[in-house]
């Protein structure tokens, strides 16, 4: 797959959606209790998507790269472990830049990239990895949970084109971020 646009989530593969989709409901439901697992996962996601994101760059100033397949496939997962691998091994870091993360690709996602969405978005950025590092078990909660979530409806946007992104996009994050936060905290009660 060659990335001379911007990435579009609906031009990936279905497998990849399906994978998406499955990953999403295992950070949504267990992410406390997998936190060092869910921390990679979430990582590696936000590291992958980075990567597509600067894939039109690289294309436009490195022609080889814009020319190969196994570039075009292997740079992204690279951009993935790395970061995966860094949020594996510092759990504020990692809590903190979740927060952050996920509210800016949440943001980003839905409004775009102009100036203003931007910065509302690193503001907003701000304050949720703020609040996450102060409160680490209901960040981490919550974080996971938020990440699940904006995993599942991407996927659920893509694999369903009917159901009207408009409409329905901040009501599914919400409605499943609150859903995962309340199972993850029924189920982790005595876990510290």
């Amino acid at each position: 797959m060659c990335y001379n646009e911007v990435m579009d989530i609906t031009t990936l593969p279905n497998w990849e959606l399906w994978v998406l989709l499955i990953v999403g409901v295992l950070l949504l439901f267990c992410g406390y209790r997998i936190k060092k697992i869910a921390f990679f996962i979430i990582w590696f996601l936000l590291g992958y998507t980075i990567m597509m994101y600067l894939m039109p760059m690289l294309n436009t100033y490195f022609p080889e790269i814009a020319e190969s397949s196994l570039w075009q496939m292997l740079l992204p997962i690279a951009g993935g472990l790395l970061l995966a691998l860094m949020g594996f091994s510092i759990e504020k870091l990692c809590v903190g830049g979740i927060c952050f993360g996920v509210t800016v690709a949440m943001v980003v996602n839905y409004f775009g990239t102009d100036i203003q969405f931007l910065v509302l978005a690193g503001i907003l950025g701000v304050f949720a990895a703020g609040i996450g590092v102060t409160m680490m078990k209901p960040a981490t909660v919550i974080a996971t949970s938020g990440a699940g979530a904006y995993a599942i409806t991407l996927a659920v946007l893509a694999l369903f084109a009917s159901i009207d992104e408009s409409v329905w996009y901040w009501p599914i994050m919400g409605g499943l971020t609150v859903i995962g936060s309340l199972v993850q905290f029924k189920t982790t009660k005595r876990l510290s």
